[in-house]
């Protein structure tokens, strides 16, 4: 059953994030390397203003699915927010800020979902 919520969380983020046009956006599953969470999602944007965007839509179309953020952090500044929703965790950030802290590097083990068998359905 907690597979299947982390899923709907998933789609419901990711749908969010296309519909203001984030860029890159790879979903990692991180389950077997941290107790953090399940699911990492990474998603690039072009400016704060846009970053902020796709966070308020995130948190929108997540309140309205029933699952609330858990914890927010660095709305203030938008250059790289992160949205804490238990298994899985949001990172939508500027593209300079991603490329200068790379964090997919720091899951190198952690497959790509799209890889791991959860494929995208547009």
């Amino acid at each position: 059953m907690e597979s299947n919520t982390a899923n709907s969380k998933v789609e419901i983020i990711k749908k969010a994030l296309d519909d203001k046009k984030a860029t890159n956006i790879e979903v990692l599953d991180v389950s077997e390397q941290t107790s953090l969470g399940d699911w990492f999602i990474v998603a690039s944007c072009q400016s704060n203003v846009q970053v902020r965007a796709c966070v308020d839509e995130i948190e929108e179309k997540m309140d309205e699915a029933g699952f609330p953020v858990g914890h927010k952090e660095g709305y203030r500044g938008g250059s790289w927010i992160l949205m804490d929703y238990g298994d899985v965790i949001v990172h939508v950030m500027q593209q300079e800020t991603r490329e200068f802290y790379s964090i997919e590097r720091l899951w190198d083990d952690a497959g790509a979902a799209e890889r791991a068998g959860m494929s995208e359905e547009e």
